[in-house]
Formats: C-alpha cells, structure tokens, sequence
C-alpha cells in the first residue's frame, strides 16, 4: 500500500505519518526531507527536482508498502497512491502549533537573532498564506483542485483531533480498501 499525507504545515502531516508508520511497519519518508538539502538554518536550500525525485524513488525503492508525507502534488514523480489522507485544521490553531513547534525546535534565537527571526517571520507569514493565496502551490486552492482530479481513493481528516484518533480513521480507511 502506498498512503500520502498531505496538508498545510503545522496540520499534524509528519506526526499522524509516523504514528501510522510504528503501527504498520510501513517506512515513513518526509517530502521536506528530500524538498531542502541539510543546512544552517535549516530549509533554506532547495534540492533540484531532478535530483530530489532520484533520491526519493531510490531510497523508496524495494518497500512494497510506504508512507510519504507531504505536499508532492507538483513534483512530476508519477507516484500511484492507493489512499491519499488531506488533513485541515483551522488557521489560527495550525499558527499557533507552528509558533510553538518553532520555538521549540530552535529556542530564542528565533527571536533575538536578526536574520534567523527574518527566516522565522516569512515562514509563518508563508504558513498563513496557505488558506488564503490562490496562486502559491501549497495552498489550500490548489490542494483542493488536486483532490478533485484524483482517481484513487481520498480520506479527509478535518478538525483538531487526537493523533490516536486520525490514525483509527485511516486504519478503518485501509480495512475498507482492502475489503473491496
């Protein structure tokens, strides 16, 4: 089975991928992971496409079942989902996870640091954007126009819900696929 989580940031994408990839065994990959080379700050350099698709597909390669989390709805890689999962929360509370998880990845200096809370404010100001633009390719727009071209089967989790409850919604997903 090959399952995409995607959604706006701060959505719970990376937590309900990796709850589900302990209780499956599946092996989680995380778009950002192959999106952004390794740098100081982090997610500041991108990878080339060619070369971020050639990376992924290698390291996906012989795992007959997967988990990739992330918005890939533009990356051209020819992937066949067997369930794609959208998860929404509001915007003020998916802004408010984001502030704190930011802070409590890389503490004050998000904050004090001049450029470090320059790289802070456009990310939140770009997650803020992701409800209202209609032109930026990770947008609540766009997500819904790839989800209404999709052909394979489509789970969307909306609300503020426990990660142990999102995970029971997608198992039941998958026992009904797998009854069909």
């Amino acid at each position: 089975m090959h399952i995409n989580i995607f959604g706006a940031s701060g959505s719970g994408v990376t937590t309900l991928g990796k709850a589900l990839s302990e209780k499956l065994s599946y092996p989680y990959f995380d778009s950002d992971h192959y999106f952004w080379f390794p740098s100081d700050p982090p997610f500041t350099e991108r990878r080339p496409p060619e070369e971020r698709n050639t990376l992924i597909n290698k390291e996906m390669a012989g795992n007959e079942n997967w988990i990739l989390g992330g918005s890939v709805i533009n990356w051209n890689n020819n992937w066949q989902f067997d369930l794609s999962v959208f998860l929404y929360i509001p915007q003020e509370l998916r802004l408010q996870r984001l502030r704190d998880r930011e802070h409590q990845r890389y503490g004050d200096i998000i904050y004090i640091d001049k450029e470090r809370n320059r790289l802070y404010n456009e990310f939140i100001d770009w997650a803020r954007g992701y409800d209202e633009l209609i032109t930026n390719s990770r947008s609540l727009h766009s997500h819904k126009n790839w989800m209404n071209n999709l052909k394979t089967p489509l789970l969307i989790i909306e609300g503020d819900t426990a990660v142990e409850e999102r995970v029971e919604v997608v198992l039941g997903k998958i026992n009904g696929l797998k009854l069909q």
